[in-house]
């Protein structure tokens, strides 16, 4: 009888050692998974965080430059545009060019300056500037050489826009018996000049 229970409580124990050991193998090896999790989780966020800040850092703010386009395009004007762009960008955002424009007088691809005035001649006014030997890529760059009301020669008074020989006789007459042009303004004082033909040819005149 004595035996038999010691047998069951034999049993007993060993079920109780079996159940201990079980559970902590169970828990030792959820602080195995658990570490492995917890170490992973942070890796993650720090590199995703650091490719966020190398991102921020990357980011340059835009730098603007201003460009003066006249002449031969749809809407002349002083446009804003980021440094870097080209001419055919500027020649873009002023509406293209027009049906008289000597488009190949221009280096298109050439990279617009801040201050930068670009003149883009008529087919006329381009074949004159070739005649003469005149070199594009500067002139156009940097402006067309002002033609002076008080100086200019007739031939010169005829490359201004709707300007022909009968205007430049008129401009020099004046001249003449008025003692030279005190103003550009003072050209809308010639026959034929009003305010329309004098604002398409201000920004290529000087006294």
């Amino acid at each position: 009888m004595n035996y038999h229970r010691i047998k069951i409580a034999a049993i007993a124990f060993c079920i109780i050692i079996c159940s201990i050991c079980y559970g902590l193998n169970r828990n030792h090896k959820y602080r195995e998974e658990g570490f492995v999790s917890i170490q992973e989780t942070p890796a993650s966020s720090q590199e995703e965080s650091l490719a966020g800040d190398l991102k921020e850092t990357s980011k340059e703010p835009l730098r603007i430059c201003y460009v003066h386009i006249c002449g031969e395009v749809a809407a002349p004007g002083v446009y804003e545009l980021e440094e870097g762009s080209r001419i055919f960008q500027a020649v873009a955002v002023a509406g293209g060019f027009t049906e008289n424009a000597a488009a190949d007088s221009l280096n298109m691809a050439e990279p617009v300056k801040d201050g930068m005035k670009i003149q883009v001649p008529n087919q006329e006014e381009a074949q004159k500037l070739l005649n003469e030997g005149a070199d594009f890529s500067g002139s156009l760059q940097e402006g067309r050489r002002k033609v002076n009301l008080n100086t200019a020669k007739k031939d010169e008074l005829m490359t201004l826009k709707g300007v022909g020989e009968a205007k430049a006789d008129d401009i020099i007459r004046y001249r003449e018996s008025h003692g030279g042009f005190q103003k550009i303004e003072d050209i809308m004082k010639i026959s034929g000049i009003k305010e329309a033909a004098f604002q398409k040819i201000k920004d290529d005149i000087t006294v």
